[in-house]
């Protein structure tokens, strides 16, 4: 496939440009940053002209794409104040998404975020391990515009039963360089509460992008997206009965399994994440 990525010089977005090269797609990477290149474009997306003119054809370098890949973004709550994360990423998705329905484009693949599952948990979770079942809990300006992303979503998906639209709500995202640091994490249980001691490879995060481009129908489907395991050494049952003790604990939890539920993922999406701290530290 020829895929627009947005996002493409982003931690997350460097890496699944990467794999889905490798796997031999073309992809075309759209930021607001990056390297002058063939397979670049430099976009602001929250101007809706120059998102057009990217996914139409830019010096006539392709003539459209057959898949957009959405995580351009500010990427995360406490980087730019609560304003301007609202007034940045809600209309780049918004634009993102019209432009690409209005062009032909019918199957979007974008990052959703495990932030509307309640994080930072300052309020227990429903349940854990936590899954997509529940109703969001926007806790953030940032996850609010992820929540309104997904409404968006369900909603144009309607108004175009042929459109794909895949909301991937990644846990946070990592890089091998960045497990050195993951012993440290055992000290203080509440110090990686805040999502449930979860995180998912950058690798593993575009093999789920990658099999979201290859499965799913059209409609709205929204996955949960995290590491088989968490980022810490203590056992999970250690771990609840000290930081949520009153919570319900679903049957079946691993010692060190994951706490954001990827089954949802395994069986529609057949994501398998193949990457473990516990292989690099």
């Amino acid at each position: 496939m020829r895929i627009a990525l947005t996002g493409s010089s982003g931690k997350l977005g460097t890496v699944v440009a990467r794999e889905l090269r490798a796997s031999g797609h073309e992809v075309i990477g759209l930021d607001v940053i990056g390297t002058r290149s063939a397979d670049f474009v430099q976009v602001d997306l929250t101007d809706y002209g120059q998102v057009v003119d990217a996914l139409t054809a830019v010096n006539d370098t392709h003539d459209g794409f057959d898949a957009l890949v959405h995580l351009g973004a500010i990427p995360a709550p406490g980087i730019r104040p609560d304003v301007a994360t609202f007034h940045n990423n809600m209309p780049a998705t918004f634009n993102v998404f019209w432009a690409a329905i209005r062009l032909g484009i019918r199957k979007i693949v974008y990052a959703s975020s495990e932030t509307v599952l309640g994080l930072p948990f300052d309020v227990p979770p429903p349940y854990i391990p936590v899954d997509e079942e529940y109703p969001a809990r926007p806790e953030s300006v940032y996850s609010l515009v992820k929540h309104l992303e997904e409404t968006m979503a369900i909603e144009l998906v309607r108004w175009h039963p042929d459109v794909s639209i895949t909301a991937l709500r990644f846990s946070n995202v990592m890089v091998p360089e960045d497990y050195a640091e993951f012993p440290s994490f055992d000290a203080d249980a509440r110090a990686r509460k805040w999502n449930l001691w979860g995180y998912i490879d950058a690798r593993d995060g575009a093999q789920a992008i990658a099999r979201a481009l290859e499965v799913a129908p059209p409609g709205f489907a929204r996955f949960i997206i995290a590491a088989a395991d968490t980022v810490m050494s203590r056992p999970n049952a250690e771990l609840i009965a000290e930081v949520f003790p009153e919570v319900p604990v679903k049957a079946g939890v691993g010692e060190h399994e994951t706490l954001l539920s990827i089954d949802k993922a395994r069986r529609l999406l057949g994501f398998d994440p193949q990457h473990s701290w516990r292989d690099e530290v």
